[in-house]
């Protein structure tokens, strides 16, 4: 009997939630457009913020998003009540930040850790819980870097629970980008995926890449094998002198030496190049004698026996129904059709099991698949970080092809969406990754690039200490004084890119920014280029607070957007002729921490859910 998915958030409830966070987000947008570029060109501290630079950093850190560690209610006190309780953060008629105590617990309250939208992670892993499948046991920090390591092993176990809930074995990968996902996906839990992205140089690198970890497959399948065979051994030492007495060939004649056994000792070095281990000639020659040792045996082999052969490579073991003392004597009838028997099974295996293929192409929201994959059969599609529309794209999609039986998708670079109410001459097809919903379509709701951006600010990052870079963004900020009141240029198609990092002084950086931008840096002087510098130097805590204020404003534009993808779910959940979607939620999935972007949008159809007949019982 299949366990009942979470309760759902209702339809109702999402909606209201975005409503609630979009009225805010609306009132607070001039901050969220802001561009800190244009920080003293603009004005922007006196146009848009009435406190000083202090009791603005002090009101946030004490009761706003970066006091993480003090909850919603003990940091607002008496003053949370309603909707109604944030109307007085901006002026009416200026459109300034007066209150800024109140701004900080707006910004916490409309989070998506406050709005109650979200589902746990562990109620979903446990009602998606199935048998306990043996698996490699390798660890993800041994090939990935500690971001990329946390987040592949987070989302992997998720998928492999979903695809064994629906019963489906494929997997798409849409952006797949260099394949950790796809790879370990298919390593670990057996899967077949395909990992899709538009950059032929990805999925060359992916190849590349997936072609090494397979070879370091083998030694940890080696190794964790090896660990799965002695405790089998010592569980064997406690049995009754009768099943002592049937291992009585195996101890005598092991088919492992200690060199490989020692294997359990070695670390690799985590490393994204995956350098392979090698392993000794004399550890290969024992254990091709043990096997041929073993073929001779007219023992009967027991489930030890059979285990300890599959720590072997693949190709250094014969099938068994064509081991030489049987073959002989068979006819050759017989002979050609075990033969095919074999080859059909060991296709089979390599078609259906254990395989990543790599795959380059640009998924949009009409992309048909199955032009791509061949053997497209029922599957689940997910997306590790899919950039700008890619994720909404993936919505659509699942939404739209009945073999998509479940999706899971994790967005990121939210600056490159494409909005239907900003520029519309970039999606001239009419696509546009945000909004999704009807009812911001309907609001024409547009949050502007800037504001996008703003949404990828990492807060718990800095809420944690790892402060924003205030001088490089300093740095700028002046150099735009510079580069409109001597040079006259208010934009330019170039960009002054990493200079800082590479910058010794700020007159360093003023000259190596202008040649970037090639302009003539012979007319300033070092002396004019300090003067700028010493003028704005001690109005560096505005910028500092200002963009304080953007950090604590990114989770509430991130909720306008993962919000609008889960509406646009539930809305297909109602549309007749796709009443197809059994389940859809929003689920922390990362570390905020350790992965800004950790929110995952899940969705599950009711086709793929049919257990016996019988409809999926929904909690």
């Amino acid at each position: 009997m299949a366990r009942p998915l979470p309760a759902e958030v209702p339809a109702a409830a999402a909606l209201g939630a975005l409503r609630r966070a979009a009225a805010f987000v609306s009132r607070a947008l001039p901050l969220c457009r802001a561009h800190t570029v244009e920080f003293y060109t603009r004005g922007l501290w006196e146009r848009l913020v009435a406190a000083r630079p202090e009791a603005v950093l002090q009101a946030l850190s004490n009761a706003g998003p970066l006091a993480l560690g003090r909850p919603l209610a003990e940091a607002a006190g008496a003053e949370l009540g309603d909707d109604d309780t944030f109307s007085n953060v901006f002026c009416e008629n200026s459109e300034k930040l007066i209150n800024v105590h109140l701004f900080a617990l707006a910004a916490k309250y409309y989070s998506l850790s406050n709005l109650d939208v979200c589902t746990p992670l562990e109620d979903i892993l446990e009602a998606c819980r199935g048998e306990n499948r043996e698996t490699t046991g390798v660890k993800t920090d041994e090939f990935m870097n500690n971001k990329k390591s946390h987040e592949v092993q987070m989302m992997s176990e998720l998928v492999d629970k979903i695809v064994n809930y629906c019963g489906i074995k494929q997997v798409i990968d849409i952006g797949s980008g260099k394949g950790y996902l796809s790879s370990f996906l298919s390593m670990q839990y057996d899967l077949k995926v395909y990992g899709i992205d538009s950059s032929n140089s990805n999925t060359s690198g992916a190849h590349e890449r997936n072609r090494k970890l397979k070879k370091h497959w083998k030694a940890y399948q080696r190794r964790g094998r090896t660990n799965l065979k002695s405790q089998r051994w010592e569980k064997s030492n406690d049995r009754p002198v009768e099943s002592e007495m049937k291992c009585t060939a195996i101890n005598e004649k092991p088919l492992i030496d200690s060199s490989l056994q020692s294997q359990d000792q070695v670390a690799l070095q985590p490393s994204c190049s995956f350098t392979e281990i090698p392993t000794s000639e004399t550890s290969k020659q024992t254990e091709v004698d043990s096997v041929a040792r073993t073929q001779s045996d007219d023992s009967r082999l027991s489930e030890e026996v059979l285990a300890m052969l599959n720590v072997l490579p693949a190709d250094a073991v014969e099938d068994f129904s064509l081991s030489q003392r049987n073959y002989g004597e068979l006819c050759e009838e017989e002979k050609a059709q075990r033969k095919m028997a074999s080859l059909k099974a060991k296709a089979s295996e390599s078609s259906e099991s254990n395989l990543y293929i790599p795959l380059t192409s640009c998924i949009t929201a009409e992309t048909e698949l199955s032009d791509i994959i061949s053997d497209l059969e029922d599957c689940m599609m997910v997306g590790l970080h899919t950039c700008g529309d890619l994720a909404a794209n993936t919505l659509r999609i699942f939404t739209a092809k009945p073999e998509i039986k479940a999706v899971c998708t994790v967005g990121c670079c939210y600056h490159l969406l494409s909005e239907q109410f900003e520029n519309q001459e970039d999606c001239p097809e009419g696509v546009w990754g945000f909004p999704m919903c009807q009812y911001l379509k309907d609001k024409g709701w547009c949050c502007g690039r800037n504001a996008r951006m703003s949404a990828c600010l990492a807060l718990e990052r800095v809420a944690v200490g790892q402060m924003l870079p205030t001088e490089s963004l300093f740095y700028r900020a002046v150099l735009q004084v510079i580069l409109e009141e001597i040079y006259g240029v208010t934009k330019s198609n170039r960009h002054v890119g990493k200079t800082f990092s590479k910058s010794s002084s700020f007159i360093d950086y003023v000259r190596k920014s202008l040649k970037k931008l090639e302009l003539d840096d012979s007319k300033l002087p070092d002396s004019c280029i300090m003067d700028y510098y010493e003028k704005y130097k001690h109005r560096m805590n505005e910028l500092e607070a200002f963009n304080m204020l953007k950090v604590v404003l990114a989770p509430c534009i991130e909720v306008l957007i993962l919000l609008d993808r889960l509406c646009y779910l539930k809305e297909q959940s109602y549309i007749i002729l796709q009443d197809n979607i059994a389940w859809s939620g929003l689920v922390k999935l990362f570390d905020p921490v350790k992965s800004p972007r950790c929110y995952a949008v899940i969705a599950l159809k009711k086709q793929s859910c049919f257990l016996s007949g019988s409809k999926l019982q929904i909690g």
